[in-house]
């Protein structure tokens, strides 16, 4: 099969929200955790490939050289154009890496200029006059202020993006694009000839992502959220350049006990928590208690449960307790332990039986997906916009796996998730 697309993305969730959206078109879609191990000759390719990093706090010089890998494999594989695709809130930490990382593949890919597009309106992200919103809140005043990793104190795109790539950074706006397909490539025209290399560009809605998709759809880069390279496969079958022939196959059964895994303390998944908390048997993880004893209790919680009961772990708590572990442990212990302790869990919990694990936060799943070694997951049903269920062979058996993004998803998320799956 033709390879038309190759994407790259900064962590596991947004990895699968980006599949999740391409493969909506009903064009094959897969997507592969890591940097794929047959880098030279790939056995099997799809329309659409997926590479998922776990890269989006890494130090900068990490970022960019497994970036560039994941951008050899797919190279190898026989992708011509490319998407880097990053957070709806653009978040990643103050020296990059959404910059260097696409200033790297502009460079390997001849890429002259390339767009930034992180708006999702059906998520209620949106780009206007180059502030990023989520829902009618600027991103400096929603709850991505508290992020306990990537706190986002700026709503400017321009300014955010400046520091992170060499020269100066243009912006189409909604002005522009809301003239048409016509007028915004006469505006990108423009700017590439002022030597402006790297341009945001505003979108409100799903027609502003058509235009835009339209206009750029020549660039060998382009960069954004899961909502702009949604529209790109559109484009491949009105051009000819893929045919919609191949039927979809029906998810697989899955058989076994459920758990859901949370990390992330974003505003949403809060809400997410406190809802199932009520309904299933449910176990806290204290970060600082986790850091003297390890996971040991909850370990033992979990050998106490039903397998087949559904079950809750989580770490999420409000940005003051956040805070208060971080101050006492620092940032990047507190939320490792986290991490260590719920890969452990989530081992268990495989090992126990468990079949259907629904994963809260970025760098959770991250962590989750690596310690059940699964390297190959197949695209399922959404459950929710940019949320699909997953699919994976661990051991000779079926898992399904939904990585969810921290404030992606309505407050019955977890119930919604398993009752779709047929597993309440």
């Amino acid at each position: 099969m033709t390879l038309l697309l190759g994407c790259i993305a900064d962590d596991f969730t947004g990895a699968t929200d980006l599949a999740a959206l391409l493969a909506r078109s009903g064009l094959p879609v897969s997507l592969r955790i890591g940097i794929p191990q047959d880098r030279r000759h790939p056995n099997e390719t799809a329309t659409f490939e997926v590479i998922a990093l776990k890269c989006r706090t890494s130090p900068v010089d990490t970022a960019v050289n497994q970036a560039r890998q994941a951008l050899a494999w797919l190279k190898d594989a026989g992708a011509s154009r490319f998407f880097w695709k990053y957070c709806s809130t653009f978040d990643s930490t103050a020296e990059g890496n959404i910059g260097p990382v696409a200033e790297m593949l502009m460079a390997e890919t001849g890429a002259t200029q390339t767009i930034y597009c992180p708006a999702f309106p059906e998520n209620g992200r949106s780009v206007f006059m180059g502030h990023l919103f989520v829902g009618e809140q600027l991103l400096s005043e929603s709850p991505m202020k508290d992020h306990p990793l990537t706190p986002m104190r700026d709503s400017s795109l321009v300014r955010l993006l400046t520091p992170q790539v060499n020269g100066a950074v243009g912006l189409a706006n909604r002005n522009v694009v809301s003239k048409g397909t016509a007028a915004l490539k006469a505006r990108l025209e423009q700017l590439s000839s002022d030597g402006i290399r790297h341009v945001i560009v505003d979108a409100v809605s799903d027609d502003d992502l058509r235009t835009i998709a339209a206009a750029s759809f020549d660039m060998p880069l382009l960069t954004g959220g899961s909502a702009i390279a949604g529209q790109l496969p559109r484009f491949y079958v009105e051009w000819g350049l893929a045919s919609l022939s191949e039927r979809r196959q029906a998810p697989p059964k899955v058989a076994g006990g459920s758990i859901v895994l949370s990390g992330s303390c974003s505003a949403m998944t809060r809400k997410q928590v406190a809802n199932y908390a009520g309904k299933v048997s449910s176990l806290r993880l204290d970060p600082i208690v986790l850091a003297h004893e390890g996971a040991g209790t909850a370990l033992e919680w979990l050998r106490q449960q039903s397998t087949d009961a559904p079950k809750l772990i989580y770490a999420t708590a409000e940005p003051d307790e956040v805070r208060q572990a971080q101050e006492q442990l620092g940032r990047d212990k507190a939320g490792q332990v986290v991490e260590d302790a719920l890969s452990e869990i989530a081992r268990a919990a495989f090992d126990g039986g468990t079949r259907r694990f629904v994963v809260a936060g970025g760098e959770t799943s991250g962590a989750i997906t690596q310690a059940l070694a699964a390297v190959h997951l197949t695209i399922g049903p959404e459950i929710a916009p940019g949320v699909p269920w997953t699919f994976t062979t661990l051991g000779g058996e079926t898992v399904a796996l939904a990585l969810k993004s921290g404030n992606f998803g309505e407050e019955a998320f977890f119930t919604d998730a398993f009752d779709g799956l047929g597993a309440a």
